[in-house]
């Protein structure tokens, strides 16, 4: 099946009552295109450190949707030019041009998949996606499979496998382990694989803890090793009790510069004296920043990892 996609061409400040009024129209999704910037609350939600330049000045606005080929396209866009002279009344609605364009029947949530393929972070960890089959795997590897969903974390990631170096590193037999920002879960696991006792993994995502949870099983890692949930650790102070305060030996945080350094401050408290913390995520423009809020925090930073244009960060308690 081929879909149909309309663009319409209106102004920003008119893109809640234009996109009330296409609901209204029976138009269940749609995606909107502007240059107004995101909030604070915005940018941590969407998992953001690096925003792109938007020219401010312009006030224009897209809103694009598709209808099934089978629609009567013609009608649903004189409905749609009849609902804009109506906002026009109210407010400036921009130029209200629509861009008639066709796609394929895709399926964008699923794509993605042909090109997660089997990959080794160094001689003995291999990350292979559940649906792949595995080839040339040797008696000695480690093999994780994982499934992130909409979940961050496959583990081809500089940032991730910055982390699992050095997990892999300072990691001991029958330690605890904090794994916050857990994402698919993928750090949680190779810890439990590599000796910790337990593993406690936090996400502010409850499809991110869900995904955690299934790659937990998929790999016979059982709830009693390791256990998600879900919440602030930064903020929420019942979340923080639920964590445990110094009980940890090693901590992991794959997020964001900008998370890690209010993060710094609160982590301390969840770890045992001389613990781990290994923090990644961090592109290397904020890399003295979150390296200032570490050692202000009270850490002693042990080795800075880099790759590609991102940075981890292991310090000591």
């Amino acid at each position: 099946m081929k879909w149909t996609k309309l663009t319409l061409s209106t102004m920003a400040d008119a893109v809640d009552l234009v996109s009330n009024m296409l609901s209204e129209l029976g138009i269940e999704g749609i995606e909107i295109i502007d240059n107004v910037p995101i909030t604070e609350n915005e940018k941590k939600a969407m998992f953001i450190d690096i925003l792109p330049e938007l020219n401010t000045e312009d006030k224009t606005a897209l809103i694009s949707f598709y209808l099934e080929e089978n629609e009567d396209i013609q009608g649903m866009m004189d409905k749609i030019q009849s609902g804009m002279r109506e906002l026009s009344v109210f407010m400036d609605i921009g130029s209200g041009l629509i861009e008639i364009s066709e796609t394929e029947d895709l399926d964008w949530i699923n794509n993605w998949k042909a090109y997660f393929k089997p990959f080794r972070i160094d001689d003995t960890i291999v990350i292979k996606p559940t649906w792949e089959k595995l080839e040339n795997v040797k008696d000695t590897d480690l093999v994780i499979e994982i499934d992130p969903g909409t979940a961050f974390g496959t583990g081809s990631h500089e940032t991730t496998k910055l982390c699992i170096l050095g997990i892999k590193k300072y990691i001991k037999d029958g330690i605890s382990l904090l794994d916050v920002g857990c994402g698919s879960g993928i750090l949680s696991i190779i810890g439990a694989k590599l000796g910790a006792k337990h593993v406690l993994g936090t996400d502010i995502d409850p499809n991110a803890v869900n995904a955690a949870i299934e790659n937990a099983e998929v790999n016979h890692v059982t709830g009693e090793t390791v256990k998600i949930i879900s919440g602030d650790i930064i903020t929420d102070t019942t979340m923080q009790q639920e964590v445990g305060f110094d009980c940890y030996d090693m901590a992991v945080a794959n997020i964001l510069a900008d998370i890690i350094i209010p993060l710094s401050a609160v982590i301390g408290q969840h770890m045992k004296p001389d613990g781990i913390f290994i923090s990644s995520g961090i592109i290397n423009t904020k890399k003295e920043q979150v390296k200032e809020a570490i050692l202000k925090n009270g850490f002693k930073i042990l080795e800075i990892n880099e790759m590609g244009d991102w940075v981890s960060i292991v310090a000591q308690k």
